[in-house]
């Protein structure tokens, strides 16, 4: 279980990540007011112990959601976040969306299903060398223009087969569509929220800058350090669980 409050070298590693930091004071969001510590030169500060423990309630939730199997999707479609993001999410095994919100992506998921069918069934076609003798040049050119159309959408969800338990975003302002989409089909969210988002799009809201790389790359590899804690320990409870395999007879 999280602590209380952040030990100094936590306290330290937030900072230096720049994660107290929120927007102009002009721009904030009032619901944000309760993780809101001071305004300097205009621009609000984060209270971080607040954010500590957002943030460790948010960790202990994912750990949980991995280590029972859920899907957990991660989405930010910010160009600064691009890249962090999409490796992070190969690495720990997680679907993902870097590029842009398809509308209906939750909502609409059996019709999202049936495009995400046709970008694989495409991809194996082109890779089994069946283009050649069903196609002239022209039309295999076509058909590869469809294909990277399609990887920019789909790219991070073609092995998704259901609307995910758990959508994550890194910043709940600029994913404000998907969040309500999540919220529609009850899909519980996590997310970075800065001081000109809305706390109540998230079940998990996590008060913090979504703007600076570095305070990005501090949340994502907190998330994503989280849920990769959770499937190791579900393959060590599962490996845990089977019989020993049985000795060869003679």
């Amino acid at each position: 279980m999280a602590t209380a409050s952040p030990s100094k070298k936590e306290l330290e590693q937030m900072m230096e990540a720049a994660v107290h930091f929120g927007h102009k004071a002009s721009k904030w969001n009032p619901k944000m007011r309760e993780y809101i510590f001071d305004k300097r030169e205009g621009i609000h500060i984060f209270d971080l112990t607040k954010t500590y423990a957002c943030l460790n309630k948010a960790l202990d939730f994912l750990r949980k959601s991995a280590a029972e199997g859920k899907t957990i999707l991660l989405l930010s479609t910010k160009l600064q976040s691009t890249k962090l993001v999409t490796e992070a999410a190969q690495r720990c095994g997680c679907p993902y969306v870097t590029r842009s919100w398809m509308p209906g992506l939750l909502t609409n998921f059996d019709t999202i299903k049936k495009r995400i069918k046709y970008f694989r069934d495409l991809k194996e076609q082109q890779a089994a060398g069946d283009w050649d003798d069903k196609y002239t040049k022209k039309e295999q050119v076509k058909f590869k223009k469809i294909i990277a159309k399609l990887e920019d959408a789909f790219g991070g969800v073609e092995n998704l087969t259901k609307v995910p338990d758990v959508l994550v975003v890194f910043d709940s302002l600029h994913e404000t569509l998907a969040l309500k989409e999540a919220r529609r089909l009850k899909v519980k969210t996590v997310g970075v929220c800065d001081s000109n988002s809305d706390p109540d799009l998230l079940a998990y809201p996590i008060p913090g800058n979504d703007d600076a790389i570095k305070s990005l790359r501090y949340f994502v590899e907190k998330v994503t350090g989280a849920i990769e804690e959770g499937k190791k320990a579900s393959f060590a409870e599962t490996t845990k669980a089977k019989p020993p395999e049985a000795v060869g007879r003679i």
